[in-house]
């Protein structure tokens, strides 16, 4: 490892620039998407090739609680080896000293992946395409709201002051006065998407209160998914300079929209570089629709990874700018499933079901394990829908205990992403619905505390 700055990404070098680096913060995602590890001093992490850390970090609950049901060989915490990817190398350009992140993987005492490791579980998926002669690529689009502080949990969440003075504004999407407000805030999540070599496609104003979106280029999912997770920080660090929080909750602020992590794919050949959902005469392909009927036939089981708390379900309210079912239709945006206008080397699915509080590994990995289930299963979608898809049925899982019903039945799904992983995971989810029905809520308060 003496040499590794030599291998690092050029977006890292250039941040440096010969000064020397003080610190590396190696970091891997657990189940929730929060970075976990360790600060190390360069020159130590220069003197080793991996460190440690116990396998109970993918055990914990977005509370900091534990799920001993979701340990495989009993709570022992042994500890996993942690090996940098050296490739992920980025800049911590808010940091006081001149620190470099490290995206690191998950390795058991035997040497193998560990199974339930997120970014694994994506490498897993993508080795499925892979051995197929297929290469998945995806697009993520991520949408977010900058809000005023909140240090009081009990207090509801309000919409950020702009530099006009006022109270970020609803109803504003595509606005370009409105993305303005927050120009300050935006200039610094741009400046340190530049220092660690992120490109930004482009960022718009959303139909919420200070809520924006923002897309990346289309590209190989488990580089994107790295983005996402190093961009979640990224944004929140921005904004706490401006006396903001950036926060990813599904639904943040009652009576607004919530935010999604729209999820476009497409597939291409490995042997020929070109585009399998489009023909030789430029037309629709069977693997084409056959993406779409998996994503439609294996949806519900996976919408636990696409809306893994309590608060995503808040997002599928009809007429809110959320899918409610599993409809697909071209160039219709209340479907669940889009098939946006393009060329037809451009031609690619949109998945509208994933909150933008999901894993990003794991939320790719589920919608590219659907579409692939579709393709070699040769599942043919229902009928495009036309018109309004809210005046349709609904057909997501309503709730957390639905949706983990969904994922126990569904073996075909559970096999692409590996049972060690689904075991684990659903034992973290129950754990912390669990510790969510200890809460007493407000409303619980106001309607049963003098009525029942």
């Amino acid at each position: 490892m003496s040499d590794w700055l030599s291998n690092i990404p050029d977006a890292a070098r250039a941040y440096l620039n010969g000064a020397r680096l003080d610190e590396v913060e190696c970091v891997i995602s657990d189940l929730s998407g929060i970075a976990r590890g360790k600060a190390m001093t360069a020159s130590k992490f220069a003197r080793q090739s991996q460190f440690y850390l116990p396998n109970s970090i993918f055990y914990q609950t977005i509370t900091g609680g534990w799920s001993d049901d979701a340990a495989i060989d009993g709570f022992t915490e042994p500890d996993m080896e942690m090996r940098p990817d050296v490739s992920t190398a980025s800049a911590a350009p808010w940091t006081a000293d001149w620190t470099l992140q490290v995206i690191h993987d998950a390795y058991g005492r035997d040497g193998q992946p560990v199974p339930y490791a997120p970014r694994n579980v994506l490498k897993r998926v993508v080795g499925l395409f892979e051995a197929r002669g297929w290469q998945p690529v995806v697009a993520p689009e991520m949408e977010f709201f900058l809000v005023a502080r909140n240090t009081d949990p009990g207090q509801e969440i309000k919409a950020m002051t702009g530099r006009s003075g006022r109270p970020a504004a609803a109803r504003q999407a595509y606005s370009v006065s409105a993305v303005d407000e927050f120009g300050p805030v935006i200039d610094d999540i741009y400046d340190f998407a530049e220092a660690q070599g992120f490109e930004i496609d482009g960022i718009t104003q959303e139909g919420g209160a200070g809520q924006l979106e923002i897309n990346l280029r289309h590209g190989d999912p488990i580089k994107l998914a790295d983005e996402i997770f190093y961009f979640k920080r990224l944004i929140r660090e921005a904004a706490l300079r401006h006396d903001c929080f950036a926060t990813f909750m599904a639904k943040p602020i009652e009576g607004e929209p919530g935010s999604s992590m729209h999820i476009h794919h497409s597939v291409l050949s490995a042997e020929t570089g070109q585009n399998i959902f489009t023909g030789p005469d430029n037309g629709e392909t069977p693997q084409f629709m056959h993406f779409i009927g998996g994503l439609q036939t294996y949806m519900p089981a996976a919408t636990i990874m696409f809306a893994p708390y309590v608060n995503s379900f808040r997002r599928f309210v009809k007429d809110h700018a959320a899918p409610i079912n599993l409809e697909w239709g071209r160039d219709n945006r209340t479907t669940a499933i889009r098939v946006p206008i393009s060329d037809p080397q451009a031609r690619r699915v949109e998945n509208r079901i994933a909150g933008m509080d999901c894993n990003p590994y794991l939320g790719i990995a589920a919608s590219l394990a659907c579409g692939y289930l579709g393709m070699v299963e040769k599942i043919t979608p229902r009928e495009e829908f036309k018109g309004d898809a809210y005046d349709a049925e609904e057909d997501l899982p309503r709730g957390i205990y639905a949706a983990l019903d969904e994922f126990a039945a569904a073996a075909p799904l559970r096999q692409v992403l590996g049972q060690d992983f689904c075991t684990v995971y659903a034992g973290v989810k129950a754990a912390e619905y669990d510790e969510f029905l200890q809460v007493i809520s407000p409303w619980e308060r106001e309607h049963l505390l003098l009525n029942v």
